[in-house]
């Protein structure tokens, strides 16, 4: 890869961290009982896993997730930041489409993955088990928001061809 490409995928992922991050922690950001929030921030970091190499797609939605919570939610970094990291590991960016059936079966796998991992995570911050059905519920609702607003976005990148303009130029 030469050096060009390599900075381009760069400020790619900055830019996917950075839109991550607002999205999570100000757009669309509804607060839940448990202390938490519903927001739809994933759906970027799902793109950003089926628009960039897995190195850089990982470290934009740990980075995006991180800095959300950071600004949010401080408990919350470290659990999000590896979180997110795992969420963005299901879906690849290799493919001349984004929408192809690796990342479909990904939306599902994240939509299980990120709720049961919240919830866990609850559990072990908050001290107590009880903490994992109202996480997991309101994660869960969170994922399936952010799948179907990803398959939308996924569908017209598509027919824009998309993939084919941040690889060539």
């Amino acid at each position: 890869m030469n050096d060009q490409l390599k900075l381009h995928q760069l400020i790619l992922a900055a830019l996917f961290a950075a839109a991550i991050a607002v999205m999570t922690a100000y757009l669309l950001h509804i607060p839940i009982p448990t202390g938490g929030y519903i927001h739809l921030g994933d759906t970027l970091i799902y793109l950003a896993a089926c628009l960039l190499p897995t190195p850089y797609a990982v470290m934009a939605a740990a980075i995006g997730g991180g800095l959300a919570d950071l600004l949010t939610a401080p408990l919350w970094v470290v659990p999000t930041v590896l979180i997110k990291a795992m969420v963005a590991l299901l879906f690849t960016g290799k493919g001349e489409k984004i929408l192809m059936p690796r990342n479909i079966g990904a939306v599902f796998g994240a939509a299980v993955l990120s709720p049961a991992a919240y919830g866990l995570a609850a559990c072990l911050l908050l001290g107590n088990g009880n903490a994992f059905v109202p996480q997991f519920l309101g994660t869960l609702v969170q994922g399936i928001g952010s799948g179907v607003l990803f398959v939308v976005l996924a569908l017209a990148l598509d027919r824009a061809g998309i993939k084919a303009r941040l690889r060539y130029g």
